[in-house]
């Protein structure tokens, strides 16, 4: 999945708007009788709601005999209303018919105590309340709106295993309302798929609850592929369903499949020739756009990673560069990236509660003059392309599905060893940049400077640049040699170069998904789920439209783009985006900040 190609370097806090919070309560009990002996109750429902949206909190007293389990029904008056996701019980709804069905945690509730669950619901006209419950089949009505609060829960879960209300208070976030940074203080989705194939390898239930992207890499990964070699059977909407049922407060899916994917590697290429940007438009991203506009996620942050590995390229990888390609070549020409990038945008960011981040490849790759420049006034004019504006772009991204290390912390671009410069050495190779997050934060500028907004958030992506384990250096190198032998001894990127991206062996996980790590920077993510393969060592026939890049080749010797070293990869490898287990199992081993 990602193809990192180099040039000769030569040549917000949380944002909150507050809205009225409404609060309504119904309080229902049934007097003893002899048909009802066992089960008797009282119910407390509120509201607090906002245009088209609301959060209850539902308590339920037992005022009978003590329960060993319990369903709770009712049946909302509007059938607009609906159950999005809740917590504290099993929530199912047919029709208007709502039931809540007792965790494993929580069955037992005593005589006299009471459990409280709850949900975030939609509507739209009206929100009136359920005027009916039943508990375990008995009906609790005929009670009016109480006049005095009735007593606290005195059964409530265990707090290691309950999952809280997640979503921000409704009377101060109301849906379709951006925030400046989506990830401050929201519980990130966990693909379940990627969570099971984590842990299936020894030690991965470590790392396995952290939230990963979902990789659209094709049209048929739109509805799902249960036969897929690759990325899994769940569409967008299942997962989309299953954030809510999560209570996930953001979730991050990575747009990728342009027309004439990946121009200058093979590992990626995708399903659609360079000249099919109508059929991107019509049979991808529209369906996209259609499934994640859809009201009943309008309280999710859909965070959306724009085409990893595209725009550069047009700058660095076409003719008159080194190693330039025909393809590159052809999509430049023909708009195919530019336009199909900006229709993206814009058909995506008319959805209010959608968050564009584009690809801003990482510091190998864009560090150099030549290429930092040019490639933010690239990135500038797809923004602007196919009716899109810069309003359509909530930030970038880099070091997607790369390696580079996010700090290196003993050596610094400024040094000097012996009179020279560390840029004049073969690993930095007059670089202006040593470390990606000096990269992202100096290139969040020059995107500003070019007309973005100057609220843009940058992203990195660290879930394979940890570079730990034994090999990691524990101080800054000899100063009493050259300057290629201080820098190589300092560096924790421990890579042949850095133009090398697939599969490289004694990478480890980087930074745990984090919320505004640094100026800049809305968050650390693991965009590229550790332990998916970014391309297949040998050839392997596939359905998926991906080659054989001999950058996976770990016997390959490498080609001007990456100075003729090594390609670094691990041997036996799948092709991208299929379960790399011993990639996995690497990475954990090699984690910075170790496990």
């Amino acid at each position: 999945m990602s193809m990192r190609k180099r040039l000769s370097g030569r040549r917000r806090a949380l944002a909150l708007s507050g809205v009225g919070a409404l609060a309504a309560g119904v309080l229902v009990t049934i007097p003893v009788t002899a048909a009802q002996a066992a089960t008797q109750c009282s119910v407390n429902y509120t509201t607090n709601d906002w245009a088209g949206g609301f959060t209850a909190s539902v308590t339920i007293r037992n005022l009978g005999d003590a329960l060993t389990s319990w369903n709770l029904g009712f049946t909302f008056p509007n059938s607009s209303q609906r159950v999005q996701q809740g917590w504290s019980a099993k929530w199912t709804q047919s029709g208007q018919n709502v039931t809540a069905a007792n965790e494993s945690y929580n069955g037992a509730v005593a005589s006299g105590a009471s459990i409280t669950l709850g949900f975030n619901g939609a509507y739209s006209g009206s929100n009136p309340k359920p005027t009916s419950f039943t508990l375990n089949g008995v009906t609790c009505n005929g009670g009016t709106p109480p006049t005095s609060t009735p007593p606290p829960p005195t059964s409530t879960p265990p707090p290691t295993t309950t999952p809280p209300p997640t979503f921000p208070p409704p009377s101060t976030i109301p849906p379709g309302q951006k925030v400046d940074n989506p990830f401050l203080n929201a519980k990130g989705y966990v693909n379940p798929e990627w969570k099971a194939k984590a842990e299936s390898v020894a030690g991965g239930s470590r790392v396995s609850n952290n939230p990963t992207a979902v990789w659209i890499d094709r049209i048929a990964a739109i509805n799902g592929t249960p036969d897929s070699s690759s990325n899994g059977a769940m569409g967008v909407r299942a997962h989309l369903d299953e954030a809510l049922r999560q209570g996930a407060q953001y979730v991050q899916f990575v747009i990728y499949n342009l027309p004439g994917r990946d121009c200058s590697a093979l590992a990626s290429n995708g399903e659609l020739g360079p000249e099919e940007l109508p059929r991107y438009k019509a049979e991808y991203i529209d369906p996209i756009a259609a499934i994640q506009g859809d009201s009943k996620y309008a309280n999710l942050r859909i965070i959306n990673i724009v085409e990893i590995d595209s725009l550069p390229n047009l700058v660095t990888n076409t003719s008159g560069n080194p190693g330039g390609t025909a393809m590159c070549d052809t999509v430049k020409a023909n708009g195919a990236y530019v336009n199909g990038v900006g229709y993206a945008l814009a058909k995506l960011g008319a959805i209010g509660n959608v968050y564009n981040y584009i690809d801003a490849g990482h510091h190998g790759w864009l560090g150099w003059d030549s290429n930092f420049g040019p490639v933010a006034d690239q990135l500038k004019a797809a923004a602007v392309a196919s009716g899109s504006t810069v309003n359509n772009v909530h930030g970038f991204i880099t070091n997607t599905a790369n390696y580079s290390a996010l700090k290196e912390p003993h050596f610094k671009i400024t040094d000097s060893v012996n009179g020279t410069t560390v840029r004049n050495t073969k690993w930095v190779d007059w670089n202006m940049y040593v470390d990606e997050l000096s990269f992202a934060q100096a290139f969040r500028q020059k995107l500003v400077s070019v007309g973005f907004n100057s609220n843009i958030g940058m992203l990195i992506d660290t879930s394979r640049n940890g570079w730990g384990g034994s090999a990691r250096p524990a101080g800054p190198g000899p100063t009493t040699g050259t300057a290629n032998e201080y820098v190589d001894a300092s560096r924790v990127d421990r890579r042949f170069h850095t133009g090398n991206w697939c599969n490289q062996a004694g990478a480890g996980l980087g930074e745990r998904p984090k919320a505004a790590p640094e100026s800049g920077i809305d968050a650390y993510v693991w965009v590229k789920p550790p332990g998916e393969s970014d391309g297949s060592s040998k050839e392997i026939p596939n359905n998926e439209g991906k080659g054989f890049d001999r950058m996976c080749d770990p016997t390959y010797t490498g080609n001007e783009r990456n100075g003729n070293n090594m390609s670094g990869a691990l041997a036996d490898a799948p092709i991208s985006g299929a379960w790399f287990a011993a990639q996995f199992a690497q990475l954990m081993q090699n984690a910075y900040p170790a496990l």
